[in-house]
């Protein structure tokens, strides 16, 4: 008896805000043996959404539609074990209860807003002597749940540590020899930089880093800093591979640092699948993926097709409210794509023209009509089948973790998928460097054999944008 008394103490109370199933309708599954607490007007805010044709309104209705199944094991106002849904709850075996109550508030907390009675759920469960925690997407609304001194949280389930985000690669002081085998021998085992990987942490403990599949290494001589390599380690082996300098452009382009270096050579090897590509403005992310490309598609013909994708902000909203038909609303979102192809696609980007067309704008347009190059929102996407096509998803720092994961789950065989985004501008309001489906992606596929990632550091633009992406 005192064993179960100890268990029921522990047990925490979830009162989830309206945003977080909207956010995530699994979310009522991942706070393990709790009890989840729905307040009413959080139903009465699903049942708002679930007519929006968009991500919303999927999220409103499966939300709704993960309760009703619960429904049929018991009623909803007791609590029903969590467990019963079987293989989607995993092993939580905690409880899930609708509150009914109009509950008393502070004076502070007016009824006439939704949030406020959310709050006020939890605010009662305190009172009652429970154990609560308030779980929001809405900083505004944890700011006011704090302030009566709830404690309030986001919803932490699909969250990274941006400050360590994986960038992929790393800086490794090594012996001369080791640099000069590299390029000889056009291989070097692991376990000859075995002894350069071993370092000290803060508290003087000694531990070995670890070099992950498609993870850069950017090998320096300790004794002469100018001589230098640049390896990657080779898929399901224990060798690094020299990346050699690029020798011919890129559809006109070429690698201005390392790290674009880097991006390059994973943007044309047909052995990964995805590559993710994140850095600040200028860095040239865009424009490398797209060169990437262009060469792949329209050179090589590797592919049968390039579609380049923005999400509309967020990913879903209708693009209705903006003049024109389809095409030139769809034309104001793909701008910045429609300026990179442009430079691509001119003399000082490439030389690479079709003899019928006289203009830039004319080459764009006849790809398109052609079917060989694709721009559209990912407002369409889901609900396809994306086969032997060179992808491209422009600022995917503003997907949820589970839009990133419905666009990669419509990728075909042959596909290749491209991500790209600054986590440091995001248009989102419930997305954050560490939540959002770009830096999800870079951690939770990082090491496998066809993914590659790196992060760009220094802006390429101009010497002015450089400035003002360090400064301001």
């Amino acid at each position: 008896m005192s064993d179960q008394k100890s268990n029921q103490s522990s047990i925490r109370y979830y009162v989830l805000d309206t945003n977080v199933l909207l956010h995530n309708p699994d979310a009522l599954f991942v706070f393990q043996d709790n009890h989840i607490v729905i307040p009413y007007p959080v139903i009465e805010e699903l049942d708002a959404m679930k007519r929006r044709e968009d991500d919303v309104g999927r999220n409103a209705r499966s939300a709704i539609r993960h309760m009703d199944r619960l429904r049929g094991f018991g009623k909803l106002i007791e609590g029903v074990e969590l467990g019963k849904l079987g293989v989607r709850s995993g092993t939580a075996t905690g409880r899930l209860s609708i509150d009914v109550e109009d509950h008393s508030r502070p004076p502070i907390l007016s009824a006439d807003k939704a949030d406020n009675r959310i709050i006020a759920t939890a605010w009662a469960l305190k009172r009652a002597g429970n154990p609560v925690v308030f779980v929001s997407k809405d900083l505004a609304a944890r700011i006011k749940a704090d302030s009566l001194g709830l404690r309030s949280e986001d919803f932490r389930n699909q969250r990274v540590d941006a400050d360590r985000l994986y960038t992929g690669y790393m800086e490794l002081k090594t012996s001369r020899d080791v640099i000069d085998d590299l390029y000889a021998d056009r291989m070097l085992s692991m376990d000859r930089i075995a002894e350069y990987l071993k370092v000290d942490d803060d508290e003087g403990e000694s531990y070995t880093r670890e070099i992950t599949p498609n993870q850069y290494v950017m090998l320096t001589d300790a004794l002469d800093e100018h001589h230098t390599g640049l390896a990657r380690r080779l898929t399901d082996t224990e060798h690094l591979i020299p990346v050699a300098n690029q020798k011919k452009p890129t559809f006109g382009i070429m690698a201005r640092n390392v790290q674009q270096t880097m991006a390059l050579d994973m943007l044309l090897d047909d052995e990964i699948k995805l590559v993710t590509l994140l850095g600040s403005a200028g860095t040239g992310k865009t424009l490398l993926a797209i060169a990437a490309g262009m060469t792949k598609v329209f050179q090589e013909e590797r592919f049968d097709k390039l579609l380049v994708a923005r999400p509309i902000m967020p990913m879903g909203r209708d693009i209705g409210y903006l003049p024109g038909d389809k095409d030139e609303k769809l034309g104001a979102w793909m701008q910045p794509i429609f300026d990179n192809l442009t430079y691509l696609l001119s003399t000082r980007g490439s030389p690479h023209q079709a003899p019928e067309s006289k203009t830039t704008e004319q080459r764009i347009e006849k790809l398109v009509a052609d079917g060989r190059l694709v721009l559209e929102p990912l407002t369409y996407i889901r609900g396809r089948s994306i086969p032997h096509q060179f992808m491209i998803v422009d600022e995917a720092q503003n997907l949820t973790p589970h839009e990133v994961k419905t666009i990669i789950s419509r990728i075909g065989e042959g596909t290749k998928l491209i991500l790209t985004g600054d986590i440091g501008q995001i248009d989102h309001p419930y997305l954050d460097q560490s939540s959002n489906g770009l830096s999800y992606t870079v951690e939770k596929m990082r090491g496998l054999g066809m993914v590659g990632h790196v992060t760009l550091a220094k802006s390429e633009r101009s010497e002015l944008a450089s400035l003002a992406a360090e400064l301001l």
